[in-house]
């Protein structure tokens, strides 16, 4: 009675609860990285660096927007790059999610299966 108690918490509300949690971790990972506010704010100044509108003349108002602009391009870069960095760790997470709840699935059999190999005479 006591390990069809188990195998029911381990297939029923175990499972659930390991899904949910590891659910739980890929939107923290997705939370760290906040895409869509890098997406939102992705030609924003670098730093909020932005030059004023220079003075009266046309080259110290050409000088501010290029400073303005390379700011720019600093910050797209930049947020391009955590966008790409946090994709990746973020499918990481998801395969390393779906590889977890798998082996939640078979892990109570992995001593039979060692047994019944041992039985067998399988060496590594």
């Amino acid at each position: 009675m006591f390990l069809v108690g188990i195998f029911q918490w381990w297939y029923g509300a175990g499972w659930v609860r390991h899904a949910r949690r590891s659910y739980v971790g890929i939107l923290r990972t997705a939370d760290v990285f906040s895409l869509a506010l890098l997406l939102k704010t992705l030609f924003n100044p670098f730093k909020q660096i932005s030059a004023g509108g220079g003075g009266a003349s046309f080259p110290a108002q050409f000088q501010a927007f290029l400073d303005r602009l390379f700011s720019r391009a600093v910050g797209a870069t930049i947020r391009s790059l955590t966008i790409l960095i946090g994709m990746v760790v973020i499918s990481a997470r998801a395969v390393w999610t779906l590889c977890s709840i798998a082996l939640w699935t078979i892990l109570p059999f992995v001593p039979l299966i060692g047994v019944a190999l041992w039985l067998s005479g399988v060496t590594v």
